[in-house]
């Protein structure tokens, strides 16, 4: 027989109940519209995803149950839905043998709900709950070992969520074992480079090791330091992906599935579907980085923002996805040379706001610059001497690394003072690479609101620039090929304090998300005296990233929530 199937790969935000229940019901109506016997949601679609310690509030865990029924209620009676949310009834967590960490000590559960003809007719609770990287789960849930089989349309459906897919066996074969003949997973998958590929295996190892239709649906939106991009799929017994979703984008998948069994009822055909064009690897990156910005700055109720803009790559690359997220005329460039600003950096910068066509400040910082040296004269070495111009000191004492914060903070001060004034928000320029070894001031260019770039290494961010200009100069080509400098003092180079970036990266790499040790660094090449170094200074920056704005999740392993080393701590390498 045919089941008509659809995938509702929605943009469910955090704590927004209300809100989410009219997306809910706008898809599943649209869903009923077409005909579809089963419409399948996101993973905890009624409160968003990750809802953390609002759980912790029976308020909003009994809103999130009053939002099932009400759904159940208001639904298409017809069309079968599945929905993620809050389960909260009675029952036995599975056997302690079957799970290896501590249990959350209060009776919630991260479920899903079948509803069908005014009513909720099962309710399926996730069996394995992730306590790692960005996840918290033990934290909340309780695991119940019980697969969910319902019949819809004369198939019997499996409902399984999330990671319930990632192992050889599991949820996904017992619903298989118990009669499934198509297993919907619903998610709450965050992005991350080549994460596509990881899900793609495990929805096809199911699918043909258990010999059913698995339709995969994943949650849209940027949510704090992650970014989800749906990128949902439905995958039939051989292997084969019938139909996907969307990267980075809304979208209801309606699809004919075959499966044996009973006659298929009489309705009209779906019309032709075009599949969504695959996102090339810089374009995915791009996209996602757009996404989080746009969500989290709108989310927060900010329409504009605030760059500060060197004529360096990484402000040049923050300005283009702030102008991508939100539209050029939200975005201000304020350019704030010092003395020690190069020419070319104040035009590189002035030609990209002219390109964006974003609003352009200029607001050169010499006069605060001098006034603060004078009223720090007998403290900190400054550049300046007595006219006003830039110098050694009488006492011959060189201005050092306390003359270049001030300058990067009365940046901080200048950009945060037209945050304040104008409701903006300023976006932070630092990228992973910088962040991860302290090369970024605290309370100077890392002052802010959100960091675009806190997961994208030096590298990349490069790679970005050439990606996005792939149609037409918008970044100015003498920013991405001139060599890096933060330009606080005369003739400074990122080369004179950091080994060069492809040498960074790959320690960054090696120590933050490998979690290699010195030996095994140095095994892949490095020089050990420079290893030991970087791995020094990212052990020695862990305190500034906790005052660090968040930023989005794009490699395997981010700076945040998903590294979480303690700030004191005697261990070296």
């Amino acid at each position: 027989m045919t089941l008509r199937l659809a995938m509702a790969q929605i943009d469910a935000r955090v704590g927004d109940v209300e809100g989410n229940v009219v997306l809910i019901l706008d898809a599943w109506r649209r869903a009923a519209e077409q005909g579809a016997d089963l419409v399948v949601f996101t993973e905890l679609t009624v409160t968003g995803y990750p809802p953390e310690d609002l759980l912790l509030k029976p308020e909003f865990v009994t809103a999130n149950l009053a939002a099932v029924d009400r759904l159940a209620a208001e639904g298409p009676p017809e069309t079968v839905a599945v929905v993620g949310f809050v389960g909260a009834g009675e029952g036995d967590a599975t056997d302690a043998d079957h799970w290896d960490v501590a249990l959350a000590t209060r009776n919630l559960t991260n479920s899903a709900a079948v509803l069908a003809q005014g009513r909720i007719t099962a309710v399926y609770d996730k069996l394995r709950l992730p306590n790692y990287g960005v996840f918290d789960e033990a934290r909340y849930f309780t695991p119940r070992d019980l697969p969910c089989v319902v019949d819809v349309a004369g198939v019997p459906v499996g409902v399984t969520v999330c990671e319930d897919l990632w192992t050889e066996q599991g949820p996904m074969t017992a619903a298989a074992r118990a009669g499934a003949r198509v297993i919907a997973n619903l998610n709450a998958s965050p992005y991350h480079r080549g994460k596509r590929e990881e899900r793609e295996r495990w929805v096809r190892h199911h699918a043909v090791q258990d010999g059913t239709v698995v339709a995969y649906v994943n949650v849209v939106g940027g949510q704090d330091e992650v970014v989800f991009d749906g990128d949902s799929m439905l995958c039939d017994a051989d292997g084969r992906i019938l139909a996907r979703g969307p990267q980075f984008a809304t979208d209801l998948v309606v699809v004919d599935v075959e499966v044996e069994g009973t006659a298929s009822p009489a309705r009209g055909a779906l019309p032709a579907r075009v599949e969504p064009p695959r996102l090339e690897p810089h374009g995915e990156v791009w996209a996602a980085l757009v996404r989080a910005t746009r969500d989290y700055c709108h989310r927060n109720g900010f329409r504009e923002a605030v760059v500060g803009l060197s004529g360096g790559i990484d402000s040049a690359v923050v300005a283009a996805i702030a102008a991508d997220a939100l539209g050029p005329q939200q975005v201000t460039g304020v350019a704030m040379p010092s003395p020690y600003s190069s020419a070319h950096s104040v035009e590189d910068a002035t030609a990209l706001a002219t390109n964006l066509g974003c609003r352009w400040l200029e607001l050169p910082i010499g006069a605060p610059l001098r006034a603060a040296g004078q009223v720090l004269a007998e403290l900190v070495a400054t550049g300046f001497d007595d006219e006003g111009g830039t110098g050694a000191r009488p006492d011959g004492r060189q201005p050092g690394v306390a003359y270049e914060n001030l300058q990067s903070r009365l940046r901080g001060l200048t950009l945060m003072a037209l945050s304040n004034e104008h409701g903006s928000i300023v976006l932070t320029t630092g990228n992973k690479s910088e962040y991860a070894v302290g090369y970024a001031t605290l309370y100077g260019d890392m002052a802010g609101g959100f960091a675009p770039l806190k997961d994208v290494p030096k590298l990349l961010v490069y790679d970005l620039a050439r990606w996005r200009n792939r149609t037409g100069e918008v970044i100015p080509a003498s920013t991405i090929t001139k060599p890096p400098s933060a330009e606080l003092r005369p003739g400074q180079l990122d080369e004179d304090n950091l080994p060069p970036y492809d040498v960074l990266d790959d320690l960054v790499t090696s120590y933050v998300e490998l979690d290699l040790g010195l030996e095994a660094i140095v095994a892949r090449g490095h020089d050990p005296a420079v290893a030991a170094r970087v791995v020094q200074l990212i052990d020695r920056a862990e305190y500034k990233r906790r005052q660090a704005a968040p930023g989005p999740k794009i490699t395997e392993r981010a700076f945040g929530r998903d590294r979480r080393v303690p700030i004191t701590n005697g261990w070296r390498g």
